[in-house]
């Protein structure tokens, strides 16, 4: 376990160092030449503006790098230019909270379903601003509904029960809203062959038999948006239908001119619907054709006295022209339409924003549940969209519904299921990846589908460091003013180059130039580790912004210094000019040899335990027979308390093998009797390290003492008493020999009486199991044999005789 441990941190290791690297050489890859392109490379990116940051060597470039690396090249964190960007709140009105049935009622301009209303962001490359938006449904929220109807011939019966739309589908709206508007308008077809018959018969009148039509139009605004449904009532009764040749009608015509014509429909800045009612398909860009009209929909509006003039003129609008308009007027989309066409109109549905279908019975007499069920459809999901961004600028979107349900990627932009009074938010982050090629500010907006209300973003980018703004044009410390000094640098005028402008860009290479790139008059150019610029090294950069080459000639370099452990200096230094310098406490060519003695301290205090020497935080014995980290291991040694046991048992009970010397080879330490076991220093009451001893003498009794080294003073406290065995008790002893040997006697004898009973027993049984196995008869004598012999005459007529 311990080892998947290390594994797993060694790999994150590598894997956050390889990441670090790779920001890092992103840029220095940059090749950034002022402080203004290097804050575009990246947002980790960041300038040194200290005149004096670069070593001899150094190209202007290496002053780009990512902001811990220039802080461990020295380059002081007040001198490091890192702008970062911002969000200001400029317009921040609440939403707005009403009640539908309250005393408040105020113009749709003075309502407020989205928050905040207008930002300024400020952006740097790379780095992503992000900021809240909320949405909420306002209640008691105003509509505008414009009727548009199929009037050609097979919509008849359909109009009778549109005739009556007006009053019932305001009865039925007032449970929505108390500000609802309703308006109606019809189509038919573009009025040329060969949509239409142009006979002067059919012209007035399209339909055939005794059908009395009126005659053909492409679209007409029949009422402008009201608020009077008699009204409606009224001008709906006056309608009569019309007829054309083909199945698909103009509508697409109609919608165009209901969406853009503004002011003769009548549309405000609130919630806008458009009901297309009709029972057929429709014609689209390119159809116009056939009928000679080439010219594309202008997408203006062409309406006099009501009616659409230009049908003759311009094409049907395509698909894609329609949703811009739609978009750009913000009208949800109803598409009521008979059971026969809904394939097809639910294909344009999804083409078309904030778009719904509802099925239409074949006399429209379901219009109005179908009106109010595609309305609660369409407003409660809100999608949000943008408009076209600047280039290099992208935006991603978070959405955070109803009950926290969260939404990413495309999801992030709406919400479903939202009721009058929910408020929902999203988390919108704009990010920027270059700066814009003219200008510095751009505004985008953002806003639901549907919606009129929308989010004002104002774009300012970061282009260049504040440093800049302080810039010495002409400057004398740019090489006879070839250049402005800004941001600790010579930023070179045109077709100056060099670190200090000091070169034409036409006489970058030439002999006399190369020649000062030379060390010592050699071969190489910049010891083959840089380009000659200008008569000056500029040194290469490699893939790790961390190793560089520096030096008049390139010649020094901070990687390639001796190696401890696989570590550059023994991880205990830095590496300057191919020449370890050490760290405090550290010697040695690659920095390995550490001056600290604490690791060399045995358990006695005393450094290598006495018995050698402390080398690069490692002990060198100089006895032999010692070993190990400390010199405190002798695996010949006989141990602390056998090698003093000879003196202090002569100098404490006067015996032992140097009875006789214990003078002169026992006088080294510090003798104290104690009266017993108990009295003898303990290890944990000690601060300086002791040995508890337990030897036995010639006589087999044990003495009992400890050892230590206390300030340089040998001391050994000892038992006065021996503890020696007492000697055997032998009556007990005899008597248990003897009672042994009778028990055993007597054991014995049992186990042979038993063997006999079992024996006799088995034999008596075997005698039984024979005896019951004899076969001869009892009623005669077994070796008696009859006197009397028979024997039969064979020649006598087979009779016998006998004697």
């Amino acid at each position: 376990m311990a080892l998947w441990l290390l594994l797993i941190a060694t790999l994150s290791s590598v894997l956050c160092g390889s990441w670090a690297q790779q920001e890092g050489s992103i840029c220095i890859k940059a090749n950034a030449q002022s402080c203004g392109e290097c804050i575009q490379v990246a947002e980790t990116c960041g300038w040194c503006a200290d005149e004096n940051f670069l070593t001899v060597g150094e190209s202007k470039s290496a002053r780009c790098d990512d902001l811990e690396s220039l802080k461990k090249r020295n380059c002081a964190v007040t001198k490091i230019e890192n702008p970062r960007g911002s969000i200001n709140i400029d317009k921040n009105n609440p939403v707005t909270n009403r009640k539908k049935d309250g005393s408040d009622k105020l113009k749709p301009e003075q309502i407020t379903q989205i928050q905040p209303q207008k930002l300024t962001l400020t952006l740097r490359s790379g780095e992503p601003q992000t900021f809240e938006l909320k949405f909420k449904r306002a209640e008691d929220y105003p509509i505008d509904l414009y009727y548009l109807m199929d009037l050609s011939f097979s919509m008849k019966d359909d109009l009778e029960n549109v005739k009556n739309l007006g009053t019932d589908l305001m009865k039925e709206m007032q449970e929505i809203t108390s500000d609802f508007r309703i308006g109606f308008g019809s189509f038919v077809e573009k009025t040329v062959m060969p949509y239409i018959s142009t006979t002067p018969a059919r012209l007035i009148n399209p339909c055939t038999g005794n059908q009395n039509c009126t005659s053909p139009f492409s679209y007409k605004n029949v009422l402008k948006l009201t608020d009077k449904g008699d009204e409606f009532n009224r001008l709906v009764s006056q309608q009569q239908i019309s007829g054309n040749l083909d199945s698909p009608e103009g509508g697409f015509d109609a919608i165009m001119q209901v969406a853009v014509c503004e002011n003769q429909i009548g549309w405000r800045n609130v919630t806008r619907l458009l009901v297309f009612s009709t029972d057929a398909g429709f014609h689209f860009a390119g159809d116009g054709k056939l009928g000679g009209i080439v010219l594309p929909n202008d997408g203006r509006c062409h309406l006099e006295n009501n009616m659409y003039t230009m049908s003759h003129y311009y094409d049907y609008p395509s698909i894609a022209h329609l949703v811009q308009k739609l978009s750009d007027n913000n009208i949800q989309t109803i598409f009521a339409v008979t059971e026969e066409f809904q394939p097809v109109y639910k294909e344009l549905k999804n083409l078309i924003p904030k778009s719904a279908v509802g099925t239409l019975s074949s006399n429209s007499s379901n219009v109005i549940k179908l009106i109010i069920d595609a309305y609660n459809s369409l407003s409660s999901e809100v999608i949000l969209e943008n408009n076209r961004l600047p280039e290099g600028v992208s935006i991603t979107y978070k959405s955070i519904c109803k009950n926290g349900v969260e939404g990413t990627g495309e999801n992030g932009r709406k919400c479903s299921n939202i009721s009058i009074g929910d408020e929902v938010s999203f988390k919108i982050s704009i990010e920027s990846q270059k700066c814009p090629a003219i200008g510095k500010t751009e505004v985008i907006k953002i806003k639901p589908q549907g919606f009129t209300e929308e989010v004002q973003i104002v774009l300012n980018f970061i282009c260049d460091c504040q440093c800049a703004t302080k810039g010495e044009p002409n400057s004398d410390k740019c090489y006879e003013g070839n250049g402005t000094f800004e941001c600790g640098a010579c930023k070179c005028n045109e077709g100056r180059i060099g670190r200090l402008c000091e070169c034409s860009k036409d006489e970058v290479r030439t002999e006399d130039l190369d020649a000062n790139c030379r060390k010592d008059n050699g071969t190489d150019i910049c010891s083959n580790n840089g380009d000659c610029v200008c008569g000056t090294c500029e040194c290469k950069k490699r893939e790790n912004p961390a190793e560089i080459y520096s030096g008049k000639y390139c010649e020094c370099d901070n990687f390639n210094c001796d190696r401890s452990n696989n570590k550059l200096c023994g991880g205990h230094g830095r590496c300057e000019c191919r020449k370890c310098i050490c760290d405090a406490n550290y010697t040695g060519s690659a920095c390995d040899c550490s001056l600290e003695t604490s690791t060399c301290l045995a358990k006695n205090g005393q450094i290598c335990n006495g018995r050698g020497t402390c080398e690069c935080g490692l002990c060198k014995c100089t006895n032999p027979k010692f070993q190990g980290p400390t010199c405190e291991i002798c695996p010949t040694c006989p141990g602390v308390c056998a090698e003093h046991k000879d003196c202090v048992q002569c100098r404490a009970f006067e015996a032992g093998e140097k009875k006789d010397t214990c003078k002169r080879d026992c006088s080294y330490f510090h003798l104290i009797k104690v009266q017993d076991r108990n009295s003898l220093p303990q290890p944990t009451d000690q601060s300086f390290p002791l040995t508890h001893c337990k030897e036995r003498d010639a006589n087999d009794c044990w003495f009992y003492y400890t050892y230590a080294i206390r300030n340089d003073t040998k001391e050994v406290y000892v038992m006065e008493h021996l503890d020696c065995p007492a000697g055997p008790d032998i009556i007990p002893i005899v008597a248990g020999v003897v009672a042994g040997i009778v028990l055993i006697g007597l054991a014995l004898l049992l186990i042979w009486k038993l063997l006999m009973i079992i024996h006799d027993r088995r034999e008596f049984a075997k005698f039984e199991k024979e005896k019951m196995n004899a076969k001869w008869d009892t009623q005669g004598n077994p070796i008696y044999k009859s006197p009397i012999n028979q024997f039969q005459n064979p020649s006598y007529g087979n009779k016998g005789a006998s004697l």
